[in-house]
């Protein structure tokens, strides 16, 4: 089974984070929402509240515990991704180890500030354009190594089934896909 990692920043951008996470668990994935900060509480830029499944600070309390995908939502809460040390580091330790980084909209960012998006294409939302110049804007899902980027709330059906294709098979997000008409 393919575990994932979903971390929730307040301000986490709703369609980017649940339409992933259900997809993903549709297919049998295993995904740990883990609410960055203390509360289990989780309010998105609409004002939906999601209750994580743990904290990222139970979740780093184990360093023994891995995650085939890290998965990093959009939205304003992406201030509060890349404000905090501890994601930065997990990012890299997730880069480092050969495992899936997933971010959508201004989430490649985070995976700019840590390093890992010089040299390789990528897109994001256009509001970071000025951070990260080298957009591939009019790619709506890009991959590059285990690195898959996403433009934004309108691409997250894409990005949670290419999710599926690359952490189950083609054939799984195919059918993910005929299942919920896409």
């Amino acid at each position: 089974m393919s575990t994932v990692l979903a971390i929730l920043a307040e301000g986490f951008e709703e369609i980017e984070a649940t339409t992933p996470i259900d997809l993903l668990r549709r297919a049998g994935a295993e995904v740990t929402v883990a609410a960055l900060a203390e509360s289990l509480h989780v309010t998105g830029r609409c004002g939906l509240t999601l209750r994580a499944d743990t904290t990222l600070a139970a979740v780093l309390a184990d360093p023994a515990r891995t995650f085939d995908c890290l998965f990093l939502p959009g939205g304003p809460g992406v201030a509060r991704l890349r404000a905090d040390a501890r994601v930065a580091q997990l990012v890299r330790r997730q880069h480092a180890d050969g495992r899936w980084l997933a971010a959508i909209c201004a989430a490649p960012t985070v995976l700019h500030d840590a390093g890992l998006l010089a040299g390789r294409r990528y897109t994001a939302h256009f509001s970071v354009a000025g951070e990260l110049p080298h957009i591939l804007a009019d790619q709506r899902v890009v991959t590059d190594g285990r690195i898959l980027t996403s433009r934004g709330a309108g691409t997250a059906v894409d990005f949670g089934l290419l999710l599926v294709e690359r952490l189950f098979s083609p054939g799984k997000s195919a059918e993910i896909a005929r299942s919920i008409c896409a």
